[in-house]
């Protein structure tokens, strides 16, 4: 019997079979899912690669009142070495093409590199800030991910989600309430399914030449040793600075966060708003670190270091 999953009643295994269907899993290592290669495991895991399939999943968890995480590439990610008590849902659906000549639309479950390549491949610039981020488009949306002064919102004209009781709608960008690396996403638990970009027609070479600059500042400041969700804490809102944000890595680095360690996890050399596992973390290991460097920046500064890194679980 699958027991303490918040279930009004227990349910075998081969029942849950028969309500999920076959592809659903047991006791899932979800360290693999993660770019941070720690954490426990999922009670349930299911991986999602067609609208009809992600919706039913959603809908009979809906039903049987299971407590449901969505992941996409698993680059922002902080899983609990406890794991997760309910079920996990990896969205796979994946396809990318041209709605118009400068019109894309792409799915969840591409990765966001996949995209920027797309654009390029077609002469669309205005994604070019989105180079060398790790992780899939859905994941990005969510997050609002961005870099070098542009943001997922800024080129969205259009959504299709489906709400936790598995119906699916079509919105603008302003139902997401996007802000800086977030969105109202997070709060109502609608899950992305693909998603309208409007770029420009731009010059293939120029846009191939600013996507590899962009390549190339990545891999000198990120680390491609050891594993890391990239930058663990949001830049601080200031109309004074570049692009409107004071780097909470500066910060970071001016209380010598550079090399700090607890266990297995560590401050990158190269960036102090990275942490990566060296080997053997486990994610109380990196949770520690980080809560170290948010109590330093707080005691010299005054400022509260907001996580950009998604927790799941219980730490």
């Amino acid at each position: 019997m699958i027991k303490h999953l918040g279930l009004n009643t227990d349910f075998s295994k081969k029942e849950l079979k028969a309500a999920f269907g076959q592809e659903l899993e047991f006791d899932k290592d979800l360290f693999q899912y993660s770019s941070y290669k720690t954490g426990g495991k999922t009670r349930l895991f299911i991986l999602a690669k067609t609208v009809d399939k992600l919706t039913h999943v959603v809908q009979t968890a809906n039903n049987l009142e299971i407590p449901v995480f969505i992941i996409g590439g698993g680059t922002n990610l902080l899983i609990s070495d406890n794991g997760f008590n309910g079920l996990i849902i990896k969205v796979n659906i994946k396809g990318i093409k041209l709605k118009s000549e400068t019109i894309i639309e792409c799915y969840a479950g591409e990765s966001l590199m996949g995209l920027v390549n797309f654009a390029t491949e077609n002469s669309l610039t205005g994604i070019e800030f989105a180079g060398g981020i790790w992780g899939t488009v859905g994941g990005a949306i969510f997050g609002n991910a961005g870099a070098y002064g542009g943001e997922m919102k800024d080129i969205i004209i259009e959504l299709t989600l489906i709400d936790r009781k598995g119906i699916m709608k079509t919105v603008t960008p302003d139902y997401c309430g996007f802000d800086y690396r977030d969105s109202n996403l997070k709060r109502t638990g609608d899950i992305i399914i693909s998603a309208l970009f409007q770029l420009k027609k731009g010059n293939k070479q120029e846009i191939k030449k600013r996507v590899e600059e962009i390549l190339k500042i990545r891999k000198e400041k990120h680390p491609l040793e050891g594993n890391s969700a990239g930058c663990f804490f949001k830049n601080i809102p200031d109309p004074k600075e570049k692009f409107g944000k004071l780097s909470a890595g500066k910060l970071l680095e001016e209380i010598g966060a550079k090399g700090l360690s607890v266990g297995g996890a560590k401050v990158y050399e190269k960036h102090a708003n990275m942490i990566v596992n060296t080997g053997n973390a486990t994610s109380k290991d990196i949770r520690q670190l980080a809560d170290i460097l948010k109590e330093k920046v707080y005691q010299k500064f005054g400022i509260k270091l907001e996580e950009e890194v998604i927790q799941v679980g219980e730490f």
